[in-house]
């Protein structure tokens, strides 16, 4: 981190880095130690002082833990992750980081759980196009934490179903396209993970199934329900509401292609992707 550069000119990710070095030293600490009593490589504490590196949740508890500090820096990441996301969808954020099973129905975009690091630049660059390139990464970033969940010990399901819109809505270039389908490919052979495509084939959709929603279901508390809408997300836990769209997603289930037809549909397209993108330059 250059020591010249004032706070104010420091990016999120550069200031919690500038707040754990000081502190570490402070407490008379190396890397090394901490990486130990955190659960990382010196080379990991490293990259998140000098800002290059969003800290894990564990890494932060894990500083706190070490420091004596509370839950200083575990709150001081949380705040990060909050403001790299409008703040609609942070109420839905921190139920889904506690939910048992996640269902969700993606319309014409890879869900955001399951996106690569640069299909999401690219829908970030899109989406905020005055934004600059520092709050885009911190997006990406926050983005990618979201799969810190199937790190736990007793990580969620995640079920989910992809319209085949979404895997032809070229996202970046064939590049990025076939880098997207790997992933999924790749997240499909996780056992926590249910993977299915809506064929154009299935044709009309179920109704109410024209925008994207996920469904949250807990071992301890009723299911809730999150929508997409024109001005953004929104959470309901109306038991009426929520039936009638679990419904719909078991009728979704039914007209999806198989997981096996799914992933031969998937493999398909990404050699297509894969041919384009050594035939010729990609399309920006």
């Amino acid at each position: 981190m250059d020591e010249s550069n004032p706070p104010e000119h420091l990016n999120p990710l550069q200031r919690f880095g500038r707040d754990v070095r000081q502190v570490r030293q402070a407490r008379k600490l190396t890397q090394e130690h901490l990486g130990k009593a955190a659960g990382y490589s010196y080379g990991y504490v490293s990259m998140v002082e000098t800002g290059k590196l969003l800290a894990s949740e564990k890494f932060a508890e894990g500083c706190d833990l070490a420091f004596g500090t509370g839950a200083l820096f575990s709150g001081l990441l949380q705040r990060i992750d909050e403001g790299d996301h409008p703040s609609w969808f942070v109420p839905y954020l921190n139920l889904e980081r506690k939910a048992s099973r996640i269902l969700n129905y993606s319309a014409n975009l890879v869900t955001g759980m399951l996106q690569t690091e640069e299909y999401a630049r690219v829908i970030f660059r899109v989406s905020n196009p005055i934004a600059s390139a520092e709050a885009i990464e911190g997006k990406v970033a926050a983005r990618l934490r979201r799969r810190e969940v199937f790190e736990s010990d007793t990580p969620p399901f995640l079920w989910v179903i992809l319209h085949e819109a979404c895997l032809r809505t070229v996202v970046g270039g064939a590049e990025t396209m076939a880098g997207q389908l790997e992933y999924l490919l790749a997240a499909s052979a996780s056992p926590y993970v249910d993977l299915q495509v809506m064929p154009f084939s299935a044709g009309a959709p179920v109704a109410n199934a024209m925008m994207p929603f996920t469904l949250l279901k807990f071992t301890d508390s009723p299911t809730v329900l999150y929508s997409d809408g024109p001005q953004g997300g929104k959470l309901y836990d109306s038991a009426k509401t929520v039936a009638s769209y679990v419904d719909i997603y078991d009728r979704l289930r039914a007209h999806a292609l198989s997981p096996d037809g799914s992933l031969n549909l998937i493999e398909s397209l990404l050699e297509e992707y894969r041919n384009e993108h050594r035939s010729g330059p990609e399309r920006r």
